[in-house]
């Protein structure tokens, strides 16, 4: 009798060990299935974040705060690099406030309204682009601009263009 239960228990044991390996052997290969599944995200998402990265170095080539040569062309001529981006921006920013038309921009606004301009990149120390509308027509302009001696900006039209409204 003793024989028998300690097979049986020995029979148990051997069954639960088996249990237990099959088990865990199924939870290990889902766990490294899991593992792989995310390595292969992290992959794609750090492809992302270099092709994100190129891009706003793109996007930053054209630009007078990553512009040295642009930035040492105004240091030279003794102006305060810092403040002067916001200052060229105001400057034409007050355009805007004009009466009647504005007058940079060389297309009428529909009745009622005004053409303004609503965003402006500078792109080095002599050039800058700008996009204007009056809410129902959009356009944009590449303008040259120049600071005198006396800190005044003058800005120039170099071309323009209007969407064609749909």
């Amino acid at each position: 009798m003793k024989q028998r239960i300690f097979m049986y228990l020995f029979i148990f044991t051997v069954l639960v060990i088996l249990f237990q390996y099959f088990h865990s052997k199924r939870l290990l290969e889902g766990l490294n299935t899991k593992v792989n599944a995310y390595d292969t995200q992290i992959g794609i998402y750090k492809d992302s974040i270099v092709a994100q990265q190129h891009s706003m170095l793109d996007l930053l080539h054209f630009n007078l705060e990553n512009n040295e040569d642009a930035l040492s062309y105004f240091e030279t001529k003794g102006f305060q690099v810092d403040s002067l981006v916001p200052y060229i921006k105001d400057q034409l920013y007050a355009l805007n406030e004009v009466p009647d038309e504005h007058p940079l921009i060389p297309y009428a606004a529909s009745s009622g309204r005004k053409m303004m301009i609503n965003s402006v990149k500078l792109l080095n120390h002599k050039w800058m682009i700008a996009d204007f509308s009056d809410g129902e027509f959009w356009g944009e302009l590449f303008l040259t601009y120049e600071i005198t001696e006396t800190q005044e900006v003058t800005f120039h039209v170099v071309e323009s263009f209007l969407y064609p409204f749909n």
